[in-house]
């Protein structure tokens, strides 16, 4: 037999390693002779006992202890619900996948991105430099600084936290790859659709050999089957060239622009640089706009300020809309309440900067307690200091204290001259807000994972993938409905070079250590490979066809894309069940 030391130990490994459940590895300890141990079973196992059995090998299982997160989900779906409420329990956790990807949606449209912006702002970057391919910005660079990281927020989140876990870092690349395949295809096919245009040339170019050379470098990294620090900075580093680049070659179309050079030929576009179309007029993001100010400003109670700056419902906008905006929007309400609760948003196009003192204040108190309470889960936040007082105690007090100051120096009607830190602030809580709804969605997505059989690859490019891209999908559509679709097809290829690079650079270089200064990365399933293909093939295919119709793109290009998609998930589907078998390298 083997000792009970080893078999722990061995039980430990079996938890950071993955590998088939009958793979017997042999030990020697000191001078003993071999010991056969055999491996930890894996947790997607479970299905395989009798249910009786089911909680009993979750919580002995350390493959099946979850790290991270505020709830444990297989300990309820095996333990709290009987075995035949399953489809009950999967049904709640689907529910709240869902609510979670709104989560997401809301705190990065809402409170995210507008502080990054307000911070572009306060350090005097100029939008060509902080810009996206937003709908709602004058002059787009495909996404390139702040504003990226804010579109990106919910894809570079997430595949940080399913970075931070062996057993998890499939969901990473499925998602990362999946929702370049599905952005690249579905929603540049649908805008050709939508809107038949011609392409920016230079741009598209650009952005396309830089996601390709992107691409290989993660094919490279799974073949080797790890990272190490030089690859990581090299992911980085590549995405710092790539912003240079864009600024570069702007800086060099605009110069040449103004000596006043010939018009472009026939072979390029009317507009082959990186500013398309100027937004539309009117147009306003948010739904706590000020369309209906009193055209005379008045003094108002701190109360009353307090309870209008709360509310989330505009209810004479919700009077015109139509009765599935107000569903979608009731099931938002909770979520901005919350969040307009702990998270500071400052406006600079508003001439109170959206200084709003009694709610303001409030922040101050909430927004760190919000932080230590959902850093690493709550671990830092409920730490007891010499475990007499606790952190979230400590840090209640100074920020009520900073509170009262503040709202004692501070008038309703004028922001401070420092109200550009709030801000800063914001931009932490929010990012606090998404990181803790990342982890929780990768937590429940692995659930899912299990009771299913499914690899985390497969629920990456899926459900992770569709949620992520969800968001862009119906800005870019818009967009191209309302007569810009070059900047819908810019966004599609210069965004996700953002996710790809800071995503899987930024998520193993935050898991590497002085000790170990390399990331693990094993394929859990031969679709890893059909997946990079796929999204290799189909930039080839536009990098090849786009040119050839000399940028003119229609229907029939965006006809070929769709199909080629939904060509790709029946592989991918196909492969995952073992209908269709592979050899791995």
């Amino acid at each position: 037999g083997c000792p009970p030391l080893l078999a722990l130990a061995w039980a430990q490994v079996g938890k950071l390693r993955q590998g088939d459940s009958d793979l017997l590895k042999t030990w020697v300890l000191g001078g003993a002779r071999p010991c056969i141990v055999p491996s930890a079973p894996q947790c997607w196992e479970v299905r395989k006992h009798n249910s009786s059995e089911w909680c009993h090998f979750i919580r002995s299982n350390p493959d099946c202890q979850m790290d991270g997160g505020f709830l444990n989900y297989l300990d309820g779906v095996f333990c709290v619900f009987p075995p035949r409420l399953l489809p009950l329990a999967v049904t709640l956790y689907a529910l709240w996948l869902l609510y979670l990807f709104i989560i997401l949606g809301v705190t990065a449209e809402k409170f995210f991105c507008p502080n990054l912006s307000a911070i572009s702002t306060n350090l005097k970057l100029s939008h060509n430099v902080a810009g996206t391919p937003d709908l709602f910005l004058d002059v787009p660079l495909h996404g390139v600084t702040f504003l990226a990281f804010g579109n990106g927020a919910p894809d570079v989140f997430s595949a940080v936290v399913a970075f931070s876990d062996p057993r998890t870092a499939g969901l990473a690349i499925g998602a990362i790859f999946g929702a370049g395949v599905f952005v690249t295809t579905v929603v540049a096919g649908g805008i050709a659709l939508v809107k038949p245009f011609t392409a920016a040339s230079r741009p598209f170019l650009r952005d396309v050999i830089f996601y390709m050379v992107a691409v290989f470098l993660t094919f490279v990294v799974l073949y080797l089957g790890r990272i190490r620090l030089g690859e990581a900075l090299g992911y980085l580093g590549l995405y710092v060239f790539y912003v240079l680049t864009v600024v570069l070659c702007t800086w060099i179309h605009r110069r040449q622009r103004g000596d006043g050079l010939a018009p472009p030929g026939p072979w390029e576009p009317e507009m082959p640089t990186d500013v398309e179309e100027p937004e539309p007029s009117g147009t306003n993001s948010g739904d706590y706009g000020e369309e209906y100010r009193p055209l005379l400003p008045s003094q108002e109670s701190s109360l009353r300020i307090l309870t209008a700056a709360l509310s989330p419902l505009d209810y004479r906008k919700w009077r015109r809309k139509p009765w599935y905006w107000r569903l979608f929007k009731a099931f938002k309400v909770p979520v901005e309440l919350v969040l307009l609760l702990t998270v500071p948003v400052v406006d600079p196009d508003k001439d109170d900067l959206n200084w709003r003192r009694p709610l303001n204040c409030l922040h101050i108190l909430t927004s760190p307690l919000l932080c230590v309470l959902t850093l690493k889960s709550g671990t830092y936040g409920l730490y007891q200091i010499q475990g007499i007082f606790p952190v979230w105690g400590l840090v209640t007090l100074v920020a009520s204290a900073l509170a009262l100051i503040i709202f004692i120096t501070t008038s309703n009607e004028e922001p401070p001259k420092y109200h550009c830190v709030f801000a800063f602030l914001g931009f932490l809580a929010s990012a606090m807000w998404i990181n803790a709804a990342a982890t929780e969605l990768v937590n429940i997505l692995r659930t899912l994972g299990i009771i299913f059989q499914l690899s985390n690859t497969v629920l990456g490019l899926t459900l992770l993938a569709w949620g992520n891209s969800i968001g862009d999908t119906f800005s870019d559509l818009t967009m191209a409905r309302q007569g810009y679709p070059r900047m819908a097809f810019s966004a599609c290829f210069g965004g996700i070079i953002f996710n790809i690079l800071v995503g899987v650079g930024l998520g193993c270089l935050l898991q590497m250590t002085s000790s170990q200064p390399l990331v693990k990365l094993e394929p859990d399933s031969p679709l890893v490979w059909v997946l990079a293909g796929a999204l290799g093939l189909s930039l080839v295919f536009s990098f090849v066809t786009v040119p050839a119709q000399c940028f003119q793109l229609g229907k029939a290009y965006g006809v070929c894309l769709l199909t080629y998609y939904l060509l790709f998930l029946s592989v991918a589907l196909l492969t995952e069940f073992r209908v269709i078998h592979f050899s791995t390298p």
